[in-house]
């Protein structure tokens, strides 16, 4: 065996190879989010109102488009003291202020951009109905 930088040859294979294989995992991981957000459900949507959707954005970044976004019913949000909050899955969870969309409602429906992360359940963007 041979020494390299105070590593025997075999030794520091591993170690070339778990940096490799994590740089090849992320890779696979990235690629995947990316194909995830179109499966292609509004192909034939009017593609003026598509491309609005695809614009909309919030204060804490883009809402990346319909496909990521989730239509709720009336009685799932309500604003409080000039705060909105919205139930997922039977949890009430608070919108940050930066998340409103504040242009016009196009579509008069109240959509909600909910993200999922290790720290749990957060509003990415929040557009609220006409509550009719």
């Amino acid at each position: 065996m041979t020494k390299t930088s105070g590593r025997t040859g075999t030794a520091a294979a591993p170690a070339r190879c778990g940096s490799v294989c994590s740089a090849i995992w992320l890779s696979v991981l990235a690629s995947d989010v990316g194909t995830a957000r179109d499966r292609g459900q509004f192909a034939n949507a009017n593609p003026e109102l598509k491309a609005w959707f695809e614009s909309l954005k919030s204060g804490r970044g883009p809402c990346c488009s319909d496909a990521d976004g989730t239509a709720i019913s009336d009685a799932d949000w309500e604003s409080r003291g000039g705060h909105y909050r919205v139930r997922i899955e039977g949890e009430w969870v608070d919108v940050p202020e930066e998340a409103v969309i504040t242009e016009p409602n196009r579509v008069g429906r109240t959509m909600v951009w909910p993200i999922r992360g290790y720290l749990g359940l957060t509003i990415r963007c929040f557009m609220p109905g006409s509550m009719t």
